[in-house]
């Protein structure tokens, strides 16, 4: 009876923290909503935590840092939340939204990743320079996919030894054929088109097939050149002929080969950031990920699972068969 007495108790406390744990979110929420509607502006879509990098004498300007580390693809965990393109987007939208922040710094250490996903972040970035400054800086790897979504900033810049440039596209598809006819197997396929299953592992493509899906790649690549082209303001052609052959560039390189704007550090960049609004006095922030209520309840939840999962080196960047990417060589399988 004692212990019915004590387990009663506890769970009567357990609920009442957890009412006022959602009260408290509750009106800090109502409270950050309540101060943009004040202000005359709309309530970003997410909202993230700030870090002070760098201080200022401006209380009101602040240079935004958003950062972007890893492959560039949809579902893609990153530094600010569970999906890396919606969550660089959504940071974009509160950066502009925010009259304090006078322009931003992407803090982007990536070797690129799907062409669809550095494509969006390219127009949204592309749409956000029109109304505040972006600079980009390359850490160690700034290449393909990322070189393609920073052609939207208004400034380049890296460090003399970043990899960056990788201008081009890749498929990769494996075959096993001569693995499956040692082991015994064989692929039985049913396709209403010759097409249907052309990156099948099981056999050889045709010379049709690969006519194909050259096709596709060229096709990416023409687009992924002229965004570069009308960037850089290089023509295509001199670019074919020279370094957007996928070849990868040292900072030094790229610079000569004007892909990026400027070498230097990261602490350069926000010099930069603040040149190009205005504003020499303005701190340095960092947005940081936002643990919400319901993040932990799904953290809870997910580590109940009893599933053991061991990743091999190299494995978080394995290509996908038939995914179109835009990655430096090295990562071909």
């Amino acid at each position: 009876m004692k212990k019915s007495g004590c387990l009663l108790a506890f769970l009567l406390v357990a609920v009442c923290l957890s009412m006022l744990v959602n009260f408290l979110l509750v009106a800090a929420l109502g409270t950050k909503q309540a101060i943009h509607v004040a202000a005359g502006q709309a309530m970003p879509p997410h909202s993230f935590e700030e870090e002070l990098v760098q201080p200022g004498s401006d209380r009101h300007a602040k240079i935004a840092v958003i950062p972007i580390h890893g492959i560039i693809a949809f579902g893609s965990e990153g530094p600010l939340g569970l999906d890396m393109v919606e969550d660089v987007k959504n940071a974009l939208a509160q950066a502009e939204a925010d009259p304090e922040v006078k322009a931003i710094v992407l803090d982007v250490d990536s070797p690129g990743g799907e062409i669809t996903a550095s494509d969006v972040l390219y127009h949204a970035l592309r749409q956000f320079r029109f109304s505040k400054p972006a600079v980009v800086y390359f850490n160690a790897i700034g290449a393909s996919g990322a070189y393609y979504m920073a052609c939207g900033a208004n400034w380049i810049m890296c460090n003399d030894t970043t990899f960056t440039g990788s201008i081009g596209v890749i498929i990769s598809t494996l075959n096993y054929r001569n693995l499956f006819g040692k082991i015994g197997l064989e692929s039985v396929v049913f396709k209403s088109g010759k097409f249907k299953d052309m990156l099948n592992g099981a056999r050889e493509m045709t010379p049709e097939e690969q006519e194909y899906v050259q096709s596709l790649v060229m096709q990416s690549y023409d687009r992924f050149l002229g965004i570069v082209s009308e960037a850089r303001g290089i023509s295509a052609q001199t670019l074919r002929e020279g370094p957007a052959d996928g070849r990868i560039l040292s900072g030094t390189d790229a610079r000569t080969a004007k892909l990026v704007d400027q070498l230097g550090y990261v602490e350069d960049a926000y010099d930069k950031a603040r040149e190009l609004a205005g504003q020499p006095d303005a701190k340095v922030v960092r947005y940081m990920r936002t643990y919400s209520f319901d993040r932990i309840l799904r953290f809870f939840g997910e580590s109940t699972a009893t599933t053991l999962q061991i990743d091999l080196p190299g494995k978080e960047y394995a290509l996908e068969p038939g995914r179109v990417y835009l990655l430096p060589p090295f990562f071909a399988p």
